[in-house]
């Protein structure tokens, strides 16, 4: 009975398109007036079977390293508030908005889940705000930038070859 009610809980949770999304994300989200989360709480009552681990940590992998890997290894990657699909501030949405445009693979982390990763991404790029989005390994810088290489033409230029190779790929 316990393995049919997971595999229920487990398709209805595959039906929400945030479950559905290839990005590297995590977080809480709102569908129907319901709130979804993909992290659990840590409870000093939980089993520790049950209680959520730092697959970071137990892999031995800095944080300064993820990092680098996401910014090495995504053509578009982006530090936000949030997910793409549920922004939780106005910049990350409006820098979400504006990447959405050239129809490109856009990656992100949600640094609302984890304080030591938005310090990490401080760290890496000198840069005290967020959202933070690479292009090409690239620090652009935060939503007001891209906005404005938006308007001025700059940004297609600079996506123009990862909207190309997408194509490709199609």
């Amino acid at each position: 009975m316990a393995r049919a009610l997971s595999s229920m809980v487990l398709k209805g949770i595959a039906g929400i398109p945030a479950a559905r999304s290839s990005r590297i994300v995590c977080g809480s989200f709102y569908d129907n007036g319901m709130k979804y989360s993909t992290t659990v709480p840590s409870d000093p009552d939980t089993h520790q079977d049950f209680r959520p681990t730092n697959k970071l940590e137990s892999d031995g992998i800095s944080l300064k390293d993820v990092v680098e890997k996401d910014v090495k290894e995504n053509p578009v990657m982006i530090y936000m508030k949030g997910v793409p699909e549920f922004p939780q501030c106005g910049f990350s949405s409006l820098a979400v908005r504006v990447l959405n445009q050239y129809d490109v693979p856009v990656s992100a982390r949600n640094i609302l889940e984890d304080p030591e990763l938005k310090n990490a991404v401080k760290a890496f790029s000198t840069w005290p705000t967020f959202p933070q989005i690479f292009i090409k390994g690239e620090f652009i810088g935060g939503s007001d930038i891209i906005l404005n290489l938006h308007q001025t033409g700059e940004l297609k230029e600079k996506l123009k070859d990862i909207a190309a190779s997408q194509e490709k790929s199609e």
